[in-house]
């Protein structure tokens, strides 16, 4: 793995001068059926960033994002939030710690409303003045919330759906919000729409962990970038680090990424 780090730091570490390291993954193995898809992953996410993960089809990246939710038991490695480790805990149990992901596929009840489905996403509070409270400040982030609440979901446009559910997300107050190829299937004005409510979200104190096929726009956007290759780390460093390095060009062709000359 290459390092694009300034300063020293230990491999797939934050970037220097990042917040305090919030989820942590050291020499992650997982995989599915037919055998590792990760293969020893060891990267950082700093709280207060936005960490984005890139990388050609089939390196690994929705592998990753299912074995930070839950959804996948690591079989060697750990991940660990906030200093508590997660491995063999529910996809429930790590919602209730504060980490929250929104799906590549549209997750919304077409035949329930908006403001039914964003209320949805607090089905763990059990307190309704504090679900009243969440849903007046997320709409106040959201207009659609507000704007369209009665509406069905499945009236809305692909792009409307997924404001839908970055603001359904937000009801559990997450620590870490998770963004699964978020502008998959998104045209360019919807697209260029979709980021600034990723920078919103960001702005107002959240920290994301996202994976995004748009690589240009998702490594622009990001504080710290991840190329995942193979199922490995390959590059870290800055968003804008990783995006300016000469190797990248490989990955936006879709190819593997080529190997770093050494000097004699």
């Amino acid at each position: 793995m290459t390092s694009l780090s300034a300063e020293p730091s230990a491999p797939g570490g934050p970037v220097p001068g990042a917040g305090p390291v919030l989820l942590s993954l050291d020499g992650v193995v997982a995989g599915y059926g037919g055998g590792d898809v990760l293969k020893g992953v060891t990267f950082d996410v700093a709280e207060g960033g936005i960490t984005c993960i890139v990388g050609p089809n089939g390196a690994g990246k929705s592998t990753l994002l299912a074995a930070v939710s839950g959804l996948l038991c690591p079989r060697l490695g750990t991940i660990t939030f906030r200093g508590e480790e997660l491995g063999g805990k529910s996809p429930k149990a790590i919602l209730q710690r504060g980490i929250v992901q929104v799906p590549q596929n549209h997750s919304l009840f077409r035949e329930m409303s908006v403001r039914e489905n964003v209320e949805m996403g607090a089905f763990l509070v059990r307190d309704r003045k504090v679900v009243a409270e969440r849903l007046e400040r997320i709409a106040s982030l959201f207009p659609i919330v507000s704007e369209r609440a009665g509406d069905k979901a499945g009236s809305l446009s692909g792009g409307q759906q997924r404001l839908v559910e970055f603001a359904r997300c937000l009801m559990l107050d997450p620590a870490l919000v998770v963004l699964d190829e978020p502008s998959m299937g998104l045209d360019p004005k919807t697209l260029h729409s979709m980021f600034e409510t990723v920078r919103l979200m960001h702005a107002d104190g959240r920290t994301i962990l996202l994976v995004e096929q748009n690589a240009r726009a998702g490594l622009r956007l990001a504080t710290h970038g991840v190329v995942l290759e193979n199922g490995r780390v390959r590059l870290t460093g800055s968003g804008r680090e990783v995006l300016e390095h000469p190797e990248i060009g490989a990955l936006y062709l879709g190819g593997a990424v080529a190997p770093v000359a050494t000097g004699s």
